[in-house]
């Protein structure tokens, strides 16, 4: 990484705030770093000044020293021995955590992250003259290799929307943008979480062309699709595997099962729950079906499984509906306790201004399955974790403790206020 910035010269590598950092400055800057004594693993909490956060990863990197990011020195202290040998990256991930209430942490080596940033610009047609945007804190394992891949192919990675030529994003930060009447990025890499039809097309009408790929903090890339503007949106034919990557769909009890075998695979996950195999293959339990033109769509965690009257309803299946409705910004379904159904469903949306979010209960009765159909409503703005997905736990919790509508309508039941 260090020779590409010294290769790199005077262009500018990093823009944040308004502050310009040659690539040569920032190789400087990288060789004078202080880091902690010792070959333990170095804490960056990544949460304050960009420009000295990524410094610090890459001086890591360059050093050969581990580098926790999202955490104190203390907390890299703390997990030295946990780590396995070879972790260079140690990345904390967002809304799980393990048993004991710490993040659970992805450790995984340098050349595991970067092996896919070549097959990523080829796919989404970037090189040394980009500026990408990234709209997210760096403790956040898809903004970090955000900055990470655009300085890896000689780009310029910022902060500032107006200039970019392309951007990370979610796809509720994509709706912002498109929402937005400034002029967005020509190109949008958006992942995160499942992209709604209505994204496509906005995007496509606005000239965007849009690189869609799932992915997981444990298994980095696994799946990709590029659409056109030309394509005009079209409908969601499902992803494919990613370049460099081999998917097995395996049956599983709620469905078909999603492992991978890639170079791009984490090393271990401390505190979490990935699984492999004997041949390579790794999976963090994702429930995946065959679109009817041979693509594979991602329905969701099946932890994420809400089981309802007897029956298994996926929440990503059921929020991409609702964010399909007139009048929703974004939705967030759970499972909340239910003495006859063993689970209820509830579904907390954001409305558009001037929507009802009663009219929009009246739609969903005509876009999903009585099972499927949530029978709790409430019109909330979503509290995110720091990638920007719906916290669905805390969402959980606030439903079933009685804090969620303070300041919103009354929720109601089957279309009765509660």
């Amino acid at each position: 990484m260090i020779d590409r910035l010294g290769a790199s010269g005077d262009r500018i590598a990093l823009s944040f705030s308004g502050r310009n950092v040659r690539s040569d400055e920032l190789a400087r800057a990288v060789a004078r770093a202080e880091l902690p004594a010792g070959q333990g693993p170095v804490g960056c909490r990544a949460d304050a000044d960009p420009v000295a956060a990524i410094t610090t990863v890459l001086a890591c990197l360059d050093r050969g020293r581990p580098v926790l990011v999202g955490g104190t020195q203390a907390d890299a202290d703390r997990i030295a021995d946990d780590l396995p040998n070879g972790t260079g990256l140690a990345l904390t991930t967002s809304g799980s955590t393990a048993s004991d209430g710490r993040p659970r942490i992805i450790a995984r080596t340098v050349e595991s992250w970067l092996a896919s940033a070549d097959p990523l610009a080829e796919l989404a047609g970037l090189g040394p003259d980009d500026r990408i945007a990234v709209t997210g804190p760096l403790a956040v394992s898809m903004h970090l290799y955000a900055a990470l891949h655009a300085l890896w192919i000689g780009a310029t990675a910022t902060d500032d929307l107006s200039t970019a030529t392309a951007v990370h994003a979610t796809p509720t930060r994509l709706a912002r943008l498109l929402a937005a009447d400034a002029a967005p990025p020509r190109t949008a890499i958006v992942a995160g979480a499942a992209l709604p039809a209505r994204l496509r097309e906005q995007a496509a009408a606005r000239g965007i062309r849009l690189v869609e790929y799932y992915g997981a903090a444990e298994l980095s890339f696994v799946l990709a699709a590029r659409h056109a503007a030309s394509d005009g949106g079209g409908a969601d034919s499902g992803l494919a595997p990613f370049p460099g990557v081999e998917v097995d769909l395996r049956p599983a009890d709620a469905g078909l099962e999603l492992w991978a075998r890639s170079p791009y695979l984490a090393l271990d996950v401390v505190g979490g729950r990935m699984r492999r195999d004997a041949e390579g293959f790794a999976t963090v339990g994702d429930l995946v079906e065959r679109t009817s033109g041979g693509g594979i769509r991602v329905l969701g965690r099946g932890e994420s499984a809400i089981i309802t009257a007897g029956a298994t309803v996926l929440a990503e299946d059921v929020e991409a509906h609702l964010t399909a409705l007139p009048g929703v910004r974004d939705a967030a379904v759970v499972g909340e306790p239910h003495d006859l159904l063993g689970e209820r469903i509830a579904a907390v949306v954001e409305l558009e201004p001037g929507a009802r979010l009663e009219a929009v209960a009246d739609a969903a009765r005509a876009a999903l399955s009585p099972i499927e159909l949530p029978r709790r409503w409430f019109a909330a703005e979503l509290p995110r974790t720091p990638s920007g997905k719906p916290a669905r736990g805390r969402l959980r919790e606030d439903i079933v403790a009685g804090r969620l509508g303070t300041g919103h309508p009354r929720p109601f039941i089957d279309g009765r206020n509660a």
